[in-house]
């Protein structure tokens, strides 16, 4: 009797599996800018289109010292005033949804 039982149950977890709806990956998108002003724009999102607003985007020195904590706004933005110090821009959106831009990646007007 127990090896019924355990048939059904193993049939019916293969049911529920074959039911179950497929994880969509998004991966994070970041990309930065010199705008007018000396002045660095940042946008970020996920690859399946959808923006990040109040997601954390730091601009951290080459020391590992954070120059500008940031997080971006309801438009998925972050400007910043570009620092003197060498630097790059950490999107992090949570563990695997992290992405980093060095300065030198970053185009000029």
């Amino acid at each position: 009797m127990t090896l019924i039982r355990l048939s059904r149950a193993c049939a019916t977890l293969l049911l529920c599996v074959g039911f179950c709806p497929t994880a969509v990956a998004h991966n994070p998108m970041c990309e930065c800018k010199e705008i007018p002003g000396e002045q660095i724009q940042c946008t970020g999102g996920f690859s399946d289109g959808s923006g990040a607003p109040g997601v954390t985007l730091d601009v951290i020195g080459y020391d590992e010292t954070i120059l500008v904590p940031g997080k971006l706004g309801a438009d998925s933005t972050l400007t910043f005033k570009k620092p003197s110090a060498e630097f790059y821009v950490l999107f992090d959106a949570g563990p695997g949804h992290v992405v980093e831009i060095d300065q030198a990646d970053i185009p000029s007007q």
